[in-house]
């Protein structure tokens, strides 16, 4: 699997670890686990965040190997 696709699969992972904590702090209400829930949330955003920044790295070395092929 190329790096692209890694990262994508991982970014849709960490989306639907998000959704799944917001779903269960709407469903819990106040008895819910806010801590735990906090931790999942912010997991799921250094993930998301962690797989966006390959993608640009991925991005950037393609477009210097253009930049190579072009001179």
């Amino acid at each position: 699997m190329d790096p692209i696709s890694t990262a994508r699969y991982g970014m849709m992972a960490a989306t639907q670890q998000l959704t799944a904590s917001a779903n269960r702090v709407a469903a819990n209400g106040v008895n819910g686990d806010y801590p735990a829930e906090a931790v999942s949330q912010i997991q799921a955003k250094q993930a998301f965040t962690a797989d966006a920044g390959v993608i640009k790295v991925a991005n950037e070395m393609w477009q210097s190997l253009l930049g190579l092929q072009a001179r």
